[in-house]
């Protein structure tokens, strides 16, 4: 699917589990973290029309891409952020992917490349994706969630939305004491080193499942995918309330 419109017309690949977790008219915050050029904001603020998407891209390029996808597709909920999220405030280098693979099409105007930029420097992306080029190195500015949250007067965080190359206990470390405060995340994890010390997907378990969060789906292959995990106390708080619900229904059967 290399299409704008398409994808963002397709539904999202947790559709089920978004669904079964939240009524859409209740999820207020929802964190886009390593954003790209914002069509996954854009695809949850219009699913989740009452919520804020605060949608962090570090690069300059990406970030404008949002704005003007956001005035585009006529999104107001979106707030673009050029910031990268990570363990702590300053200024970090930050590794630029570009490229193309040979094989596709020359009218396809899908940017492949601008997708796999990182904090961290890339070790293995080469022997994977042998198109992805890293030519360029910038500074960008960093700050952690913790901040964002008290800068932003944010209470909890409904879910995020992570796409960050590697640096994944890097942004969710910088959450601090508040990562107890997020209720559902998405993110990319890898089994094999594509950048220099990152960490792994069992080192992002091990954190996360320390953390109480619950893992609900993985697509991890040999080399990388997705996970979804959930906080352990909402978890609990669903299924009480699903207990409750499906116990009133029957109790009123009961009396016809």
């Amino acid at each position: 699917m290399y299409n704008d419109e398409e994808y963002l017309n397709s539904p999202f690949e947790i559709q089920n589990e978004l669904n079964s977790f939240f009524k859409q008219k209740n999820v207020k915050t929802i964190l886009d973290i390593g954003a790209c050029d914002g069509l996954d904001s854009i695809k949850y603020a219009k699913y989740f029309p009452l919520s804020k998407v605060y949608s962090f891209e570090p690069l300059l390029k990406n970030f404008n891409l949002i704005k003007s996808n956001t005035i585009k597709y006529n999104i107001e909920n979106v707030y673009p952020i050029n910031l990268a999220l990570s363990l702590e405030k300053g200024d970090a280098t930050f590794y630029v992917s570009s490229g193309r693979p040979q094989e596709i099409e020359e009218g396809i105007q899908w940017d492949f490349g601008n997708k796999s930029s990182s904090l961290l420097e890339p070790n293995k992306t080469k022997e994977v994706h042998p198109w992805l080029k890293f030519d360029e190195q910038i500074t960008v500015k960093t700050d952690t969630i913790k901040n964002k949250m008290d800068e932003l007067k944010i209470k909890s965080i409904d879910f995020i939305h992570m796409d960050v190359q590697g640096a994944e206990l890097m942004v969710l470390k910088g959450a601090s004491e508040y990562i107890s405060k997020i209720k559902m995340i998405w993110l990319e994890v890898e089994n094999i080193e594509l950048y220099k010390n990152q960490p792994l997907t069992s080192d992002v378990e091990f954190f996360l499942k320390s953390n109480n969060f619950i893992k609900i789906k993985d697509t991890v292959n040999h080399i990388a995918g997705d996970q979804l995990w959930v906080n352990y106390n909402y978890f609990l708080v669903k299924k009480i309330k699903r207990k409750i619900f499906h116990l009133l229904i029957f109790l009123k059967i009961l009396k016809r």
